[in-house]
C-alpha cells in the first residue's frame, strides 16, 4: 500500500516536525541514534565552535585534535586501549573481522579463518557484515558473495563448535544482552560471560557488536559491563556522537595492536581506512555526547524512565494479540501475532501510531518503542499510550 513519507523539516528534543507544520514524538530516536534529543545545545555549540576551527582533514598519516581527547576517552570508558575509527556500525563490525584475520595470520596462524556468530544475529550491511547476520530477509539475496560463518544458538553449542574447531576460528561475534534486528530477542543472563569464558578456553577473539547497545540503551554505558566482560574487540556507532554526525570505532586490546607492529618491510600495517575517518566534526560532536552523560547524569536519571517505560509495557502484555513484551534498559518491544509477515501487522500498528502522533518502526511483528533520553514522563506515557491503542485498532 502505497502512502505519502513523512518528510521532517525540524526537531527540538524528543519531538519531530515535518513540512506540514505536524508534530511527533520520535519513540526510535531516530532509528536508534538520538540519545539526548534533537539540538541539544552542548553538541550544536561543539560542532559550530568546530566548524571555526576546521571541519576534517585527513587521518592518514595524520591526526587531530579531538580524535586523540575522544580516543582517551573511549578508552577509559570501555578498558579497551586502542581506537580505530570509522564512519558507521557496519564498517565498524567490517574493521574487526578483518583486524581479527591479520591478527592470526601475524601470529602465524594464517588458519585461522572462520568466525562464528549466532542465529538471527545482524551486525550490519556491508559484506563481512552481511556474512555474520544470520537474517534471510535481509541476506538472502547476497549469499553467493558471503563467506561462510559458523552459526550457533546457545552457549552448548558454541562451546561444541570451538571444541572441535577451535584452531581454525578466528573469532566469535555476538550483540551483548540483546539482539537488534532479530527483534529485540533478550539472551539469558550470564551467556555474555559464559562466551567470554569460552573465547577464553579455546584462544579465540570476542567481538562485542555494541552498535545499539552501547552509549547507556540498556542502562549501563555499555552492555558488557553488566556482565564484567571486557571483549577483545568492540564496536561502537550509533548514539557515538548523539545521533548528529556518522562516525564508528572499534575498540581493541593492547595484545591485538601489539602483533600489528614491525619495521616498515614487514607490511603488517592493518590497510583499510574511509576518508572521512576520525573526522573533527564527527568526534567533537561525540566528545560533546560523552560531555552532556557527565554534565546531566544521564544514566542515573534514566533509571526511573526505565522503571516508567517498564510499567507501561506491562501494561500492554494485557492486550489481545499481544504474544510477548520485552525490555533491556531503555529498550521496549512489543510483539503481536501469530501473523504472517506478508500480513505487514507490525508496520499497520506503526501506521495507526502516527497517525496518534508517535512515529517508531516496527521489526516483523514487533513494534518497538526506543524514546531519546530527554524524553518526559508525560511524553513516554503518550508513545506507551499511541501503541497500546494501535494495537487495538489493528488487532482487535
Amino acid at each position: 500500500m502505497a502512502e505519502d513519507p513523512v518528510i521532517i523539516a525540524s526537531a527540538e528534543g524528543a519531538v519531530l516536525r515535518d513540512t506540514e507544520g505536524r508534530e511527533y514524538l520520535d519513540a526510535n530516536s531516530s532509528i536508534w541514534t538520538n540519545l539526548h534529543g534533537h539540538r541539544h545545545p552542548r553538541i550544536t555549540a561543539a560542532i559550530k565552535d568546530q566548524l571555526d576551527r576546521i571541519a576534517h582533514s585527513s587521518f592518514l598519516g595524520l591526526s587531530n585534535v579531538p580524535a586523540i581527547e575522544l580516543a582517551e576517552k573511549l578508552a577509559a570508558l570501555t578498558g579497551l586501549p586502542r581506537v580505530f575509527y570509522s564512519d558507521d556500525g557496519s564498517t565498524a563490525i567490517e574493521v574487526a573481522i578483518k583486524m581479527s584475520l591479520q591478527y592470526w595470520r601475524h601470529r602465524r596462524q594464517a588458519g585461522r579463518t572462520k568466525f562464528v556468530a549466532f542465529a538471527d544475529a545482524y551486525h550490519g550491511d556491508t559484506l563481512g557484515a552481511v556474512s555474520m547476520g544470520g537474517i534471510d530477509l535481509f541476506h538472502a539475496a547476497f549469499k553467493p558473495l558471503l563467506f561462510e560463518v559458523l552459526r550457533v544458538r546457545d552457549v552448548a553449542s558454541l562451546q561444541k563448535v570451538l571444541r572441535e574447531q577451535h584452531d581454525s576460528i578466528a573469532g566469535v561475534c555476538i550483540e551483548p544482552l540483546i539482539q537488534g534486528a532479530a527483534g529485540m530477542r533478550l539472551w539469558p543472563r550470564g551467556l555474555l560471560a559464559d562466551v567470554r569464558q569460552l573465547c577464553d578456553y579455546f584462544d579465540t577473539l570476542m567481538i562485542a557488536d555494541e552498535v545499539m547497545t552501547g552509549f547507556g540503551r540498556t542502562g549501563t554505558m555499555f552492555a558488557c559491563e553488566q556482565e564484567k566482560v571486557v571483549p577483545d574487540l568492540m564496536a561502537v556507532a550509533k548514539g557515538l556522537t548523539g545521533g548528529y554526525l556518522p562516525l564508528a570505532a572499534t575498540m581493541a586490546t593492547e595484545q591485538i595492536f601489539n602483533v600489528f607492529l614491525g619495521e616498515y618491510e614487514e607490511f603488517k600495517t592493518f590497510f583499510h581506512g574511509h576518508s572521512y575517518t576520525g573526522n573533527q566534526l564527527g568526534c567533537a560532536a561525540a566528545l560533546a555526547n560523552l560531555q552532556v552523560f557527565e554534565d546531566e547524569r544521564t544514566l542515573e536519571n534514566l533509571k526511573s524512565k526505565i522503571a516508567n517505560l517498564k510499567q507501561g509495557l506491562e501494561q500492554c502484555r494485557q492486550l489481545s494479540h499481544v504474544v510477548d513484551v520485552r525490555q533491556c534498559g531503555f529498550i521496549g518491544a512489543v510483539e503481536i501475532g501469530p501473523y504472517r509477515i506478508e500480513e505487514q501487522m507490525g508496520i499497520k500498528v506503526c501506521r495507526e501510531m502516527r497517525q496518534r502522533g508517535v512515529l517508531t518502526r516496527p521489526i516483523g511483528n514487533v513494534i518497538v518503542l526506543m524514546p531519546p533520553y530527554c524524553v518526559t514522563t508525560e511524553q513516554l506515557e503518550r508513545m506507551v499510550t499511541a501503541l497500546a491503542e494501535s494495537v487495538r485498532a489493528v488487532c482487535g
